[in-house]
């Protein structure tokens, strides 16, 4: 999928910058909350690890709760690159299983060490409403993204099927009785490559989309309220899986873009 989908622009410096404090101060606040504890772990102590000026951490994050958003994000985010990445003839269950398992797998997605650190993060979102607030608030957005995501993967899928059905093979049906005319005139303005679309879920695909996100979430809050290893059926990993067979027998193709309601954008 990822040799059709139109490449974004590289962030400028500052905005890399501005990515690689937060996720600074990410790591430093997730550092004193699972060696502390959230009650115990004050704004002006992350800017000390971090460190920062207590200023400076409030222009990034209003609370401190907020202040491992980045670290909750980059998994779900991993996630939804990883069901993007996917080979193009793959079908969206299996994209979305491959994600899982390059996502939640050990030393694939996040470390082995690191893991110990996520159960952590998420027994304190579960205990904590705050911060659970926050942890919500990234699975939502993650929610909207993969949605666009299947939504990309079914259209596309839609499109070369039709190619395909509709392709013309080589004969001689040709009505000229030979060669198809070639022309060495460079293209006309109208004739150059549309702009790459944008790709709109629909309401089947939200659902398929809460659907999935709710499979991981669930396998990762599961896991993470008991002691099993990372590894295993226990596991993450296996258990998103076998959440994920949930949608073996969704209709895929009724996803695809179609007619219908204007889908408004704030």
């Amino acid at each position: 999928m990822s040799s059709t989908t139109p490449t974004p622009p590289p962030p400028s410096l500052t905005e890399r910058r501005k990515t690689e404090t937060r996720m600074e101060i990410a790591r430093a606040a997730a550092g004193l909350f699972v060696r502390h504890g959230l009650r115990a772990t004050r704004a002006e102590d992350i800017a000390q690890a971090a460190g920062i000026a207590p200023r400076t951490f409030y222009r990034y994050f209003a609370t401190k709760e907020e202040a491992v958003a980045p670290l909750y994000a980059a998994g779900a985010q991993r996630w939804v690159e990883a069901v993007r990445a996917a080979p193009p003839d793959a079908g969206v269950l299996h994209a979305l299983e491959q994600g899982v398992r390059h996502t939640l797998t050990p030393g694939v997605g996040v470390s082995a060490s690191s893991w110990e650190w996520v159960r952590t993060l998420l027994r304190l979102a579960e205990a904590t409403p705050s911060l659970r607030r926050v942890w919500a608030e990234v699975c939502q957005a993650s929610e909207r993204l993969l949605g666009e995501v299947l939504a990309e993967r079914v259209t596309r899928a839609g499109v070369a099927e039709n190619l395909r059905a509709s392709a013309v093979p080589d004969s001689d049906d040709n009505v000229a009785g030979g060669p198809a005319p070639t022309s060495d005139a460079p293209p006309s303005p109208t004739s150059a490559a549309p702009p790459s679309p944008s790709f709109a879920a629909t309401p089947e695909l939200r659902f398929a989309a809460a659907v999935a996100s709710a499979a991981v979430r669930a396998a990762l809050e599961a896991w993470a309220a008991g002691d099993c290893p990372v590894e295993g059926p226990d596991g993450p990993a296996e258990l998103a899986l076998r959440n994920l067979a949930a949608l073996r027998d969704f209709p895929w193709g009724h996803g695809a873009s179609r007619g219908g309601c204007d889908v408004v954008r704030p």
